[in-house]
């Protein structure tokens, strides 16, 4: 099988070009290699994928041939208020509408990358897919459109699309400005960390390896317009997982509070009963484990600098 992928020098997106070609697909790796963090990871991302560098707000994709995309690019982040808002629409939204119109005119599926952020501050925990999206940050605005694109996509050209509302993830190759990233880099160099509002905020936290198998299996099993949660199996609160990487580590980390984070959410934690059902997915790394593996690869970098 033929795919694209969008966003391949990214974290996700970099697993998932890797277990697509591990498997013996062709992969064609598109990413903007855009200034959101420093290029230089992007670069060690991509090694070894042959990655285009594409921005799709200017460029169309090429899809003769190709059996599907995963459309992972995007701009990430929640704190996507003020002046940083034109990027998420340019980056998200717009770039979005274009993958999905030359997906549709070429009759090719497409599995998009959706997020946790457009629930908000959900009413229901675990949430469900048909709970209202609620999102409280520009980022997860963003995230909704999308959604609603592919929907009318779907309706006015016969796109095929699945759309992905993933939760937290991490793992190695994770962005420097995330969660567990930056409490490994704190760790491993003895730094102070900042913990945002009283650390009691909670996220149904997920794995990139259990990431990238469910994307593949809605690209092979998915129905049309399906949309799914994929979200860990352990919820945790911020303050419990620095004690775990404590743990892991075995170091002590300095904690200052400050602020709370305009558009960050209390507390995540995905029901994943209906992709459990359709496509006989759920998480299978336990936090624990999957923090050991992060803790080594971030400790790995920061010993290497």
């Amino acid at each position: 099988m033929r795919y694209v992928v969008t966003g391949a020098a990214g974290f996700i997106g970099s697993h998932l070009a890797e277990a697509l070609r591990a498997r013996g697909d062709d992969v064609v790796s598109v990413d903007a290699f855009t200034d959101y963090y420093d290029l230089a990871e992007k670069e060690e991302n991509a090694r070894g994928l042959d990655v285009a560098r594409i921005d799709l707000a200017d460029e169309s994709l090429e899809l003769d041939g190709v059996d599907g995309v995963f459309h992972l690019a995007g701009q990430p982040g929640v704190r996507s208020f003020g002046d940083a808002f034109p990027l998420y629409l340019r980056r998200n939204v717009l770039v979005t509408q274009r993958v999905f119109q030359s997906a549709a005119e070429a009759g090719v599926r497409v599995v998009y990358a959706s997020s946790s952020s457009v629930y908000g501050e959900a009413e229901r925990y675990p949430t469900p897919e048909n709970a209202r999206p609620e999102p409280i940050s520009p980022y997860g605005i963003t995230k909704v459109a999308c959604e609603e694109l592919a929907r009318a996509y779907a309706v006015s050209f016969g796109l095929d699309a699945v759309g992905l509302r993933y939760f937290t993830v991490y793992g190695p190759r994770q962005r420097p400005d995330m969660f567990f990233r930056r409490v490994c880099d704190a760790l491993a160099s003895e730094a102070t960390f900042e913990v945002y509002g009283t650390g009691e905020q909670s996220r149904s936290f997920t794995e990139v390896a259990d990431v990238v198998e469910a994307t593949i299996a809605a690209m092979g099993g998915a129905p049309a317009g399906a949309l799914y949660n994929v979200g860990g199996g352990e919820e945790a609160s911020m303050l419990e997982a620095i004690a775990l990487l404590e743990r892991i580590s075995g170091r002590g980390l300095e904690v200052r509070h400050v602020d709370r984070a305009r558009g960050d959410v209390r507390r995540t934690k995905a029901d994943v009963s209906r992709i459990r059902d359709a496509l006989g997915w759920e998480p299978r790394v336990p936090l624990a484990d999957g923090l050991a593996r992060m803790w080594a690869w971030a400790s790995a970098r920061v010993a290497a600098r």
